[in-house]
């Protein structure tokens, strides 16, 4: 007997509710997804297209409510997550009070040790852009390497597109 169109199958429906629940419970856990090193990993480096709104909601999704909102960002702590290699203890997106968009990620070291280990799993390179103690570094699409006390932060930042004209 053929079933109503819009009805789902027993199995299908069990699988579905699964990988719902999957979903739900995974970010309990404190692992990380397994797209985050793809998603946040080619935002960072500026090799994605940054929409604030999504980036939120894939981070609260994947770790829950950011933990504080303070200079412009939403703050995550991303429990077990890691990128390149490199420890990351919390991922942050811009809300829209400023007039750029922008997603970042603090990793467990100084920035030196993340620039060798993007270097290494990527190939991307990280100049230091003055001479200073604690310069900053930027690679050629534009992402930058920071220090956040005696961690790095690493960066991708870029304007906000103007609205459609009327």
């Amino acid at each position: 007997m053929r079933q109503p169109a819009g009805r789902i199958r027993a199995p299908a429906a069990r699988a579905a509710f699964a990988a719902a629940l999957l979903w739900i419970v995974a970010p309990l856990a404190g692992a990380a997804p397994s797209t985050f090193g793809p998603v946040i990993g080619n935002a960072l480096l500026c090799r994605s297209h940054l929409d604030n709104a999504y980036f939120y909601a894939y981070l609260a999704s994947a770790f829950g409510p950011s933990y504080k909102h303070e200079g412009g960002a939403w703050w995550f702590k991303s429990d077990g997550a890691s990128l390149w290699g490199a420890q990351v203890t919390d991922v942050i997106v811009s809300d829209d009070t400023s007039e750029l968009v922008f997603v970042g990620a603090v990793t467990v070291g100084a920035p030196e040790k993340l620039d060798d280990a993007i270097r290494a799993a990527v190939g991307i390179r990280y100049r230091a852009l003055d001479g200073s103690a604690f310069p900053v570094r930027a690679s050629n699409p534009g992402s930058q390497i920071v220090y956040f006390n005696d961690n790095a932060k690493i960066f991708c930042a870029k304007y906000k597109p103007l609205p459609p004209a009327r």
